[in-house]
């Protein structure tokens, strides 16, 4: 079972847009409550290259309370609009200060085209642990790749800036071993019904678009939590 997975409590519809805004933030806690303790899809619990790779895309201190999941594809302009916009603020004010858990989805939409090979690229990198910054070059590196007939060397070539051991990332990219944990990020996320990316789910909501204001829904999901346990 992904450890991603299993930490989680509640799935995401396979994305079909990339969205500049959503339509605000949906209470998603019914969703959650029959979802909790699934099981990922086949292939992930002997997949020594997905449990790696799924460790690695989880980022902050394992005591924290409060996960946040970011369902992103990194070809899609708005993932990069809100990346650039938010994406450090998050880091800083609550990933470094042990107050979230955040954790990267998979969703590759099928009309950007490298968007699956830059997937298996931050996959393979996760699995060395440099997820973050490969996910951060794939995001400042988009307007080079985005249209390249064949984006792998170029990935290859971020792949070895970020420090990645390169036989292992190569193995990884060209026999698809990140594969089987992109495609259960899909099959395990396919219930909430998002339809954009990117989307997130802060404690019992889903929030869509580039405007999503994410430190204000993780400030009211630590409020409560605070409030319930005094």
């Amino acid at each position: 079972m992904s450890r991603l997975s299993r930490s989680l409590l509640a799935a995401i519809a396979l994305a079909t847009a990339c969205s500049r805004s959503g339509a605000g933030p949906r209470d998603t806690s019914r969703a959650a409550s029959t979802a909790a303790g699934s099981v990922a899809p086949g292939g992930l619990a002997s997949d020594s290259i997905s449990q790696r790779a799924d460790r690695g895309r989880i980022l902050g201190d394992s005591t924290a309370k409060l996960w946040v999941i970011m369902a992103s594809d990194f070809q899609c302009p708005y993932c990069k609009q809100w990346h650039d916009a938010r994406f450090t603020q998050l880091m800083q004010n609550y990933v470094a200060k042990g107050r979230i858990r955040l954790g990267f989805v998979n969703y590759p939409l099928s009309q950007h085209q490298n968007a699956l090979p830059a997937a298996e690229a931050g996959m393979c990198a996760a699995a060395q642990n440099k997820f973050l910054p490969m996910h951060e070059t794939l995001f400042a590196t988009q307007a080079k790749w985005e249209t390249l007939s064949n984006p792998v060397p170029m990935f290859d070539s971020l792949a070895a800036a970020v420090g990645v051991n390169m036989p292992a990332y190569r193995e990884c990219v060209s026999k698809h071993l990140a594969r089987p944990l992109i495609e259960a990020d899909h099959d395990r996320w396919a219930t909430a019904g998002v339809r954009s990316t990117p989307t997130f789910f802060v404690g019992g909501q889903i929030l869509a678009g580039a405007d999503a204001d994410v430190g204000a829904a993780i400030d009211a999901a630590l409020a409560r939590a605070a409030k319930k346990s005094n």
